[in-house]
């Protein structure tokens, strides 16, 4: 029997292990204390807490899992975990997307200092030990884009616009050491995912975002399966994407990488070695009519595809994220209507009657979300204006 160490689960990673134990391979799972005390653990699966979210702390999880017995595969999951995979794939000689890879995903900065030598199209950019030291520099290139070295999800994005927000958040941020700043790229936002065996695309998918209005970038929905009409831009954003395949020296996984289509063509903000958050996953199978997660589950023992693999969208799949004003809210509405609708997949919302809401500047503020897939792109439009006409949240300013 073959053996999976998946290094972290949550819920976006449990579609992992059931795809694993459907392979029948055994598994075992380096997990956060905190989940792990939250709810019932897996009794098919031999769990190892780590104590914390960190980069290093899953490391130790890691290497006792690894020393206690050598694995098939090990799978990475969301960012924080892509290094302690990558240093176990490295050691043991397993399939991944390369220590160097992984390296790089983590950390925006050695993306852009790395990158434009493959011809890789990226923003103009400091990287300063400070803001206070970036000061003269987004004074001359404004509106910017401020960016913390290895947070996702948004966090930390900020776009500054005149020299008055550039004073300021100096002030509020001048404390938080190294920082990116670049300048900002007006256009339409893009994310691409890909299977990728031994440096090879098996497959491949782009997804359009929606996100909030600036400072913050917070993203709002994903339509999968989106196509480009005009072949040059298409041609570019082949060539975007392969140069950062090569950058990366990316050998096998998944990966997930965001651009943006400006006034000269795409343009990379970042990418990653891990599995998208917002259940992308979960939308592009539900698009493409295919297990994803057991594609990655595959690649990472080294199992074939086979005939696994599709290239054209079978439905139209999206993710959506309501958003209320901050405040208390009082009232909730339209979620059974919803539930009912036909092209509704799930409605899962975190927040309700007596929960505080914030401003909302990052991913981990959103209330909950809704997944939807429809015969066309069309009729994916329809479910979507469906779900924001129907669903109402009162709140207490």
């Amino acid at each position: 029997m073959k053996d999976l160490l998946v290094v972290g689960v949550g819920t976006m990673g449990r579609p992992y292990v059931d795809a694993a134990q459907r392979l029948g391979v055994r598994v075992r799972a380096v997990e956060s204390e905190a989940l792990l005390a939250a709810g019932p653990a897996d009794p098919d699966v031999t769990y190892y807490p780590v104590p914390n979210g960190l980069d290093e702390s899953w490391q130790q999880g890691v290497t006792r899992a690894i020393t206690e017995r050598t694995p098939d595969g090990v799978l990475a999951f969301a960012e924080a975990h892509v290094l302690a995979g990558a240093l176990a794939q490295e050691r043991l000689g397993l399939p991944g997307p390369s220590l160097h890879a992984a390296v790089i995903s983590r950390n925006k900065a050695l993306q852009r200092t790395g990158f434009g030598a493959y011809g890789v199209p990226q923003p103009g950019f400091l990287l300063a030990p400070d803001l206070g030291s970036a000061r003269e520099w987004m004074a001359e290139r404004l509106p910017v884009v401020v960016k913390p070295l290895t947070l996702g999800g948004s966090e930390g994005v900020e776009l500054v616009t005149t020299p008055a927000e550039a004073d300021e958040i100096v002030v509020r941020r001048g404390g938080e050491g190294k920082i990116l700043v670049e300048e900002a790229v007006q256009g339409p936002e893009y994310s691409w995912e890909a299977l990728v065996h031994e440096g090879e695309v098996l497959f491949r998918n782009v997804t359009e975002k929606e996100t909030t209005a600036p400072p913050f970038f917070v993203e709002l929905s994903h339509r999968i399966g989106h196509r480009f009409t005009d072949p040059a831009l298409a041609a570019q954003v082949d060539a975007l994407t392969s140069g950062v395949l090569r950058a990366l020296n990316m050998r096998t996984g998944l990966v997930h990488l965001e651009f943006r289509v400006g006034v000269d063509g795409p343009v990379l903000m970042e990418v990653a070695v891990r599995t998208p958050g917002d259940f992308l996953a979960e939308a592009v199978g539900l698009t493409y009519g295919f297990d994803l997660h057991e594609a990655v589950v595959r690649l990472a023992l080294g199992l074939p595809l086979g005939d696994r693999v599709p290239t054209e969208p079978v439905a139209y799949a999206a993710t959506y994220f309501p958003t209320c004003a901050a405040g208390t809210i009082t009232a909730v509405d339209g979620v059974q209507e919803i539930a009912a609708h036909p092209d509704v997949v799930r409605i899962r919302l975190r927040k309700g009657p007596g929960d505080v809401v914030g401003r909302l500047t990052s991913s981990s503020q959103r209330l909950g979300h809704v997944l939807v897939r429809a015969g066309s792109p069309e009729e994916r439009e329809d479910a979507l204006k469906f779900v924001a006409d129907r669903l109402r949240i009162e709140v207490t300013p």
